[in-house]
């Protein structure tokens, strides 16, 4: 349903380890650009994550669930831990519970190079990067989450690809490069990582890509296999655009791709679907600095920027999506301008992050 104009509620999730703390900060950079753009911007907190298992027994009860997925958007900060886990020792995951749960296909993960932000590879031409990988977020191998066979002798799971999801996956990748190249103003292309050459799963999804590419002849198809995407994100990723591709293919290149921008806590996400979104930084909840204010909490803040201009684009007005935009440029300028956090081998730690990016923003 469209928003009613410039009032969301956003149900804030914080979690566990360094997602509380750069959910401090995003609070904080939403408050004040609410004020600048006078948007009207309820926030609720609610209880979710590792720790609230251990508490409880719940990693996410029905209660919460039904809180979150009655907001305008969720805002996550990080949640799991390695030593809580469930009995049969996979990771406490609500935030794959709400993917799942609301239908959340379209993982949105972009990656560009911040000014100032010391990359990974020498040549100039990294400093072009700016691609979004398209992680399906709800099949794949992750179809078989809790469904996996064990016995003494073996362990199986399961990939599945279907054509429902992956037509609105390869809609979503053509729409996404529609807009980009409207705002980078060069063609837009999309460009499918599978591995067809070997599976048939891949074969299938290649097809109906194909299909879906016909619809959108202003924007270029292509297609890479995903063991020489990894190689070629490595030697050009300035070439490179929209990148849809399968759910585990996407979680393993998307930590590829952070490091070539300065590492995760430069990397933003989303999780989209028809009817709802999560918005949260792609890194976890990093236990070994918890609790020590050195978080980069960009990623967290540019998430934030992505959760404003999805709100925008549903109909919460051209506020947000102008208050979207301001905190990108913030973030830039802050970095740009001297801004180093400890995981680029800088001394700013969250809270200073924090100052510096509201000191772009102004009064």
């Amino acid at each position: 349903m469209p928003l009613g104009s410039n009032s969301v509620r956003i149900a804030v999730m914080p979690g566990d380890g360094i997602g509380t703390e750069v959910t401090e900060a995003a609070l904080a950079v939403l408050e004040r650009l609410a004020q600048r753009h006078g948007l009207g911007i309820a926030t609720e907190t609610l209880a979710a994550g590792a720790f609230h298992y251990r508490e409880t027994g719940t990693a996410m009860d029905e209660a919460t669930f039904r809180r979150a997925e009655a907001a305008d958007a969720i805002l996550l900060g990080a949640m799991g831990w390695p030593d809580i886990r469930y009995s049969d020792g996979t990771e406490i995951a609500p935030q794959l519970d709400l993917r799942f749960r609301l239908n959340l296909y379209a993982g949105v993960r972009p990656f560009r190079a911040l000014p100032g932000v010391p990359l990974a590879l020498a040549d100039p031409r990294a400093r072009e990067m700016d691609l979004v990988i398209l992680r399906e977020s709800t099949e794949g191998l992750f179809f078989s989450r809790g469904r996996g066979v064990v016995t003494e002798e073996m362990a199986e799971e399961t990939l599945r690809i279907t054509r429902p999801v992956t037509e609105r996956l390869s809609r979503f990748a053509f729409r996404l490069a529609e807009r980009r190249a409207a705002r980078r103003g060069r063609p837009g292309r999309v460009t499918l990582v599978d591995k067809a050459n070997v599976f048939r799963a891949f074969a299938f999804m290649r097809a109906v890509f194909d299909e879906v590419a016909r619809e959108f002849p202003g924007v270029s198809a292509a297609h890479h296999y995903v063991d020489a995407m990894a190689l070629d994100l490595v030697r050009r990723p300035w070439a490179f655009d929209v990148l849809p591709m399968e759910n585990m293919f996407g979680d393993i290149l998307s930590d590829l791709a952070a490091g070539l921008i300065g590492g995760m806590g430069f990397a933003p996400s989303a999780d989209v679907g028809d009817a709802h979104a999560v918005f949260q930084p792609a890194h976890g909840t990093a236990p070994d600095i918890a609790g020590k204010g050195v978080a980069n909490p960009t990623a967290m803040l540019l998430s934030a920027a992505m959760m404003l201009d999805w709100l925008a684009g549903r109909g919460a007005g051209e506020g947000f999506a102008e208050a979207a935009a301001e905190l990108e440029a913030a973030v830039d300028a802050a970095f740009a301008g001297g801004l180093r956090t400890a995981d680029i081998g800088g001394r700013d730690g969250t809270a200073a992050a924090t100052r510096a990016v509201l000191d772009r923003i102004g009064g």
